[in-house]
């Protein structure tokens, strides 16, 4: 069991792994993995469990039964993305400067968010 919300474990594939992210896309997840693996985790990626579907409302006798008249939308197909370090959180790793780009760059929030192409880690924060 987790201490707090950002640092959760789980059995992905039968192997206990410290979770990345959740519902991600396949971009996020070959952004991921490319990221983590040349920081050398070993990540661990398993499709994301699809929604629960809402309960169906109580038929009553002799009713004529309720037809939806909103199309279903699409399931969209959604991973989650875990580590086999358990010690991984990936709030302290950004923060701690602890993974890097494959050109040599700390990976920054923005580039970890995928705002900025490149992570530019030029300027510390605090200048």
């Amino acid at each position: 069991m987790p201490i707090n919300q950002n640092h959760t474990f789980e059995d992905l594939n039968g192997i206990k792994c410290a979770i990345v992210e959740k519902n991600v896309s396949k971009d996020r997840v070959a952004f991921l993995q490319n990221l983590l693996e040349f920081n050398r985790f070993i990540v661990v990626v398993v499709p994301s469990p699809p929604p629960k579907a809402a309960p169906a409302p109580p038929a009553t006798p002799g009713a004529e039964p309720i037809k939806p008249t909103e199309p279903v939308a699409p399931v969209i197909e959604t991973f989650t993305v875990g580590v086999t370090d358990v010690m991984f959180n990936s709030i302290n790793a950004i923060f701690g400067r602890l993974l890097h780009t494959k050109d040599g760059h700390i990976v920054t929030l923005a580039y970890w968010g995928q705002k900025e192409k490149v992570a530019s880690d030029e300027i510390p924060y605090y200048e």
